[in-house]
């Protein structure tokens, strides 16, 4: 039997050196990426520009996806070996004319990182009705890898890095009601609903695509400062969550254990391209190697902090992720053959 991370089955560090103190730079140093290409979802801010710049120094050919072309250009003008491209990854027929082109031209992918994401926003909906974060965070997500399906088999070699997060924490993934039409909408909710989802899909992936070489991953980069993810954050949820004080500064132990935009990006460009992952997929990762698994039961120790790190082993599940790769075809009318 083939290994697989159902259940959390491969979720061991591995000593990779590396700490949450890395950066991009470090994690990637002697590691040649010429001739590779790599699309970047949300790469022209925040961690997805850091990862963006890291890929294309090491040599790569980086396609940036991007909402906001003329942002985009204005970010991306000094880093050589890029294209951007116009995507919204809530809207499928963005997702369908970018993949069309990039198959159209022959090329093989080497390196998908599905970065793009949103964060405490509203409660809003596509135009298929369904809820943004989990569009945009999730479902973009499975669109986009099934469309450059083909590709990814192509470059015999492949790796697909969805940037997850802590906040899976938040919920586990509602299947009766995804959408949020019948429960309250609460922001971090469906986010973490979202996460969670991507971590499954990782993980289903992994044990699906491994036969064509293609190896996939979820990761957690850490909380970071200077990104635009808490763009549309109400600071009274701020508050009540700790971050905030009274007078709306942020708390010096919270600043002092934000991570810096290089630290942030480690740990995708490590799961993008450091060898000790050669042989195994399907799992979680944070601080630049292997995250620890969590207990069901909370009362039982581990090194990992419940809510400050670790994987909850509902986001590994193999018969939610089962269930979910099918709601996913589903959602999105996208049937994901792999073959």
């Amino acid at each position: 039997m083939k290994a697989n991370n159902y259940q959390g089955a491969l979720q061991k560090p591995l000593g990779s050196g590396f700490t949450a103190a890395s950066t991009s730079t470090e994690v990637i140093k002697g590691i040649d990426l010429t001739g590779k290409i790599a699309v970047v979802t949300g790469g022209n801010t925040g961690i997805g520009l850091e990862t963006t710049k890291t890929l294309a120094l090491a040599g790569a050919t980086v396609i940036v996806l991007a909402r906001n072309m003329e942002k985009a250009k204005a970010n991306l003008e000094d880093i050589t070996n890029v294209e951007i491209e116009e995507v919204d990854m809530m809207s499928p027929s963005s997702i369908d004319t970018f993949a069309e082109k990039f198959i159209s031209s022959g090329r093989p992918l080497h390196l998908l990182i599905n970065n793009a994401g949103i964060m405490w926003v509203p409660l809003q909906r596509d135009g298929r009705g369904i809820e943004s974060q989990l569009a945009t965070n999730y479902l973009g997500q499975f669109h986009l890898t099934a469309r450059l399906w083909t590709a990814l088999k192509q470059a015999n070699g492949a790796r697909v890095v969805n940037v997850s997060s802590l906040g899976h924490h938040n919920s586990e993934f509602n299947f009766e009601d995804p959408n949020f039409e019948n429960r309250t909408y609460e922001t971090l909710q469906a986010y973490g609903q979202s996460k969670t989802a991507s971590n499954l899909f990782a993980m289903e992936l992994d044990n699906r695509a491994k036969d064509f070489n293609v190896r996939a991953y979820s990761l957690h980069p850490g909380s970071i400062g200077g990104t635009e993810l808490g763009r549309n954050a109400d600071p009274e949820q701020f508050k009540k969550l700790g971050f905030l004080d009274e007078d709306g500064n942020i708390r010096p132990e919270v600043l002092a254990a934000l991570k810096t935009i290089p630290q942030g990006a480690a740990t995708t460009v490590f799961t993008a391209t450091s060898p000790l992952l050669n042989t195994i997929g399907g799992v979680y990762l944070e601080d630049n190697d292997i995250a620890e698994l969590l207990p069901t039961d909370p009362s039982v120790q581990t090194n990992a902090k419940l809510h400050q790190s670790g994987v909850q082993q509902y986001s590994l599940d193999e018969n939610s992720a089962i269930r979910l790769w099918n709601l996913s075809e589903e959602m999105t009318g996208v049937k994901f053959n792999i073959n």
